[in-house]
């Protein structure tokens, strides 16, 4: 198994801190937030290659990263992929960026995790990957436990055996609480669909929306995140992770 984290959006929401320095490597409670995502995948069992997926303006910054990062961690080294954007106009998104790594370093024929570099959860999530052989393909869930904050969100529903069975960004009117996060399983025989989706023209960003192109046509299963989880989007919500993780610490 491979892991790829999403790294190469240019977090325009938080400058003037990510004018110089990537989202994923703004500290929060005393350590970037990647090591925070990369510290939770070290008790998952055969993993392969770690791949960071960033874009032209960072890609040395991360490299430097990287190698320091790897003295600390020698059994968890990462290999920085640069995907030659430049700025918002010219990104490649979430799901191209996804894409172009699993042609550009050719693991189509090994099941892959996707993680987003700004996802911060309080507990390892080893047992997600467990839940996901069950799967051709599986995405985490989180329950924001608010009608009104889930509008911000994807809203899922699931049958009893937690396979999806509706998925709707930004919902007007939703039926729950749940919502899907950035963290998929794509076991490897459904990687082809990726570049089915690409070639269709879909939208190549905001990697849910490929769930939602994926679980009519393959079943998408799901696991729930247990303990904390934050999505770093505002300068707010940096500020209350701080906080929170403190406590983890």
């Amino acid at each position: 198994m491979n892991i790829l984290i999403l790294a190469a959006g240019y977090a325009t929401r938080l400058y003037p801190l990510t004018e110089k320095q990537p989202k994923p490597l703004l500290n929060v409670a005393g350590k970037p937030m990647i090591e925070w995502v990369i510290d939770n995948l070290g008790p998952i069992p055969n993993i392969n290659r770690l791949f960071i997926v960033t874009n032209n303006k960072f890609a040395d910054t991360f490299t430097a990263w990287a190698a320091e990062y790897g003295i600390k961690n020698p059994n968890m080294n990462c290999t920085i992929v640069n995907d030659g954007s430049t700025s918002d106009e010219d990104k490649r998104g979430a799901i191209g960026d996804i894409h172009y790594v699993l042609h550009h370093e050719k693991i189509m024929d090994e099941d892959l995790l996707v993680i987003a570099g700004d996802n911060l959860f309080s507990e390892p999530i080893d047992r997600f990957v467990e839940a996901s052989k069950a799967h051709p393909a599986t995405v985490a869930l989180y329950d924001v436990g608010d009608l009104g904050a889930i509008k911000k969100y994807n809203n899922i529903t699931t049958d009893a055996a937690g396979k999806i069975t509706h998925f709707e960004e930004k919902p007007l009117n939703p039926t729950s609480t749940l919502t899907g996060i950035a963290l998929y399983y794509y076991r490897a025989d459904v990687l082809p669909f990726i570049d089915t989706y690409i070639a269709e023209g879909n939208n190549p960003d905001q990697p849910g929306r490929l769930i939602q192109w994926l679980y009519p046509r393959v079943e998408v299963g799901t696991w729930n995140v247990p303990g904390t989880w934050f999505d770093i989007g505002s300068k707010e919500t940096l500020l209350e992770a701080n906080e929170v993780f403190a406590k983890f610490q």
